[in-house]
């Protein structure tokens, strides 16, 4: 005798059922919902640009149409966090910003292609999900938020409500799939995205609970947070997953939540060995924790990484400060990069070097390595 697991629950060899069967396999389709990685800050906080993007905690990126109107870091304004979470994502208003019909200042996040393909969203099979959180703000009314395919022309902006300020608040939200418009299947690009609002104008709001063929941002007649100075707005426990009803937030072990982060962004503090490619140029093979999504960006941190940080023995270092040529590869192994550094005089073809300070690894020296949607 066998127990079986069905939509309908689990029915034991007795034949008993119980109601409710325990959903196995992929759960949450978001990554570091509980707002435990930042790789780039270690917690500190930035305030948003019209070009900021992943700016924050692994895998949240803003949108922003006007600069400097709110901050938005891990753990800001250092709040006791939601019962069963140690961290959360905060954002706080920078001043009372009368918020114009295009503009728009959001949180959001991006669900891989890989990662919401069996959601067969564009199909007349297109399965619901429900959106689960916990909220925290100095406002009370009705917020707003959307989702939205890799195009930002379908959009279903919806709403939820908080009642009590300043206290941590249970949130889920069903959205029904979409059975029109383009998404993209299984791939390495953007499945689909939501967000959720801070502000955002009439010209990119629309009707709460259905789904439009434009973008949207939120609902209309949400809550504007950057309309009030000071004003806060906190989350974490952030779920979405398949289904009308919202379950237990799917805890991950840390060391595995880091290694599905560094799919998409790494922060490499001591880089790697290399060789001297021509009298100016280098190639350098950096260690990676994870197959990447894609073959990665990789920058220097700007600030940290000095001329002589890449040393070759027996030749001074650089005098001139490193320039990230091209890159190559995804892993599991590595990433190659070209590196021009212009060393004077010319280093030798082949000559052994590597990203340290001098002689010894540099203790703050860094690549950002990003392959984000």
């Amino acid at each position: 005798m066998t127990t079986a697991y069905s939509g309908d629950g689990i029915t034991f060899p007795d034949n008993s059922v119980q109601a409710t069967a325990p959903k196995v396999g992929m759960v949450n389709r978001i990554i570091n919902g509980d707002m435990r990685i930042d790789q780039r800050n270690g917690g500190a906080s930035t305030s948003v640009q019209t070009s900021s993007d992943y700016v924050t905690c692994d895998r949240w990126h803003v949108a922003a149409s006007q600069n400097s109107k709110f901050t938005i870091g891990q753990n800001l304004g250092a709040v006791t966090s939601a019962v069963g979470f140690s961290n959360y994502l905060g954002a706080s208003s920078s001043s009372a910003f009368s918020v114009a019909a295009s503009d728009y200042f959001l949180i959001g996040h991006k669900i891989e292609g890989f990662n919401s393909a069996d959601l067969l969203w564009g199909t007349a099979n297109a399965q619901s999900v429900t959106l689960s959180f916990k909220v925290y703000s100095s406002l009370t009314g009705t917020f707003g938020g959307s989702v939205l395919n890799s195009a930002q022309n379908r959009s279903y902006p919806f709403t939820y409500t908080v009642s009590s300020a300043n206290t941590w608040t249970n949130i889920s939200v069903t959205i029904a799939g979409d059975t029109s418009g383009t998404w993209i299947g299984a791939t390495n690009g953007t499945g689909l995205r939501f967000y959720f609002s801070l502000g955002a104008g009439s010209s990119v709001s629309g009707t709460a609970g259905a789904w439009g063929g434009a973008f949207y941002g939120s609902a209309t007649g949400a809550v504007s947070v950057v309309g009030t100075s000071g004003a806060t707005f906190y989350v974490t426990g952030v779920q979405l997953e398949k289904g009308s009803t919202a379950t237990d937030f799917e805890y991950v072990d840390y060391g595995r939540q880091l290694q599905q982060c560094q799919r998409y962004f790494y922060y490499s503090q001591y880089g790697g060995m290399g060789a001297g490619a021509n009298s100016q140029n280098l190639f350098m093979m950096i260690p990676l924790p994870t197959v990447m999504r894609t073959t990665p960006d990789v920058a220097l941190k700007s600030g940290v990484i000095t001329a002589s940080d890449i040393y070759a023995s027996g030749y001074a270092t650089s005098t001139a400060t490193p320039v990230v040529m091209s890159t190559s590869g995804t892993g599991p192994v590595t990433v190659t990069v070209s590196i021009r550094n212009g060393w004077s005089p010319g280093i030798n073809t082949g000559r052994p070097l590597f990203f340290g300070a001098n002689t010894t690894p540099a203790a703050d020296g860094a690549f950002l390595i990003s392959a984000e949607l």
